[in-house]
């Protein structure tokens, strides 16, 4: 049985997944295989820090709830973000786009941690979003799939985040209103 990493973004962005991958299995090369789920926790990005620890917690919640073994890299690290977000982002420079440099920070400590521990397979949350670039995220993941020998699986959840939304109140999960980084607050609402 293959062992997955999963990189978590929220709580209800897993929820539907979680639930796919527990009844049906995980699509890998276009067939369903039983696997061995672990969910990751690493969104240095998300601010303020009182928004961080309430998606951190709505993710143990739920880890607790269904029995989901978890893994937390509890870095909070606001300056350190937006201090790399100014040296690496912009014209001429390493990453065009804000979020492509936020998806290669998160995912590359998650390849980085599957690299060292075992991990046959690493996948992200963040591809259940409508509001995430799908393209630039499987981008970014296959590139650090090279670089760091653990296969990346892409599935596309985003049909199922209402129903993801839904049952996070059912759950009486945290449901946050924006990406999480200090760029995409504007008083609570979605800003790209």
């Amino acid at each position: 049985m293959k062992k997955v990493l999963m990189h978590v973004c929220c709580a209800p962005c897993f929820i539907t997944i979680q639930e796919d991958i527990e009844k049906n299995g995980m699509l890998i090369n276009e067939k369903r295989e039983k696997v061995e789920l672990s969910a990751y926790w690493y969104n240095s990005n998300i601010h303020p820090k009182a928004e961080y620890e309430r998606r951190k917690e709505s993710f143990i919640k739920f880890c607790d709830m269904k029995n989901v073994d978890r893994i937390i890299c509890d870095e909070y690290d606001l300056n350190g973000f937006v201090k790399d977000v100014v040296e690496n982002v912009g014209e001429n420079k390493k990453y065009n786009i804000r979020c492509k440099y936020c998806y290669y920070r998160r995912l590359e400590n998650v390849f980085k941690y599957a690299s060292e521990n075992g991990y046959d397979i690493v996948s992200t949350t963040l591809t259940r979003s409508p509001y995430q670039n799908h393209d630039v995220i499987n981008k970014v993941a296959e590139e650090l799939s090279k670089k760091y020998g653990v296969e990346y699986v892409y599935s596309d959840y985003r049909s199922t985040y209402y129903e993801g939304q839904r049952k996070a109140r059912e759950y009486g999960l945290y449901m946050q209103k924006f990406c999480g980084c200090v760029f995409s607050f504007d008083s609570g609402k979605w800003v790209y």
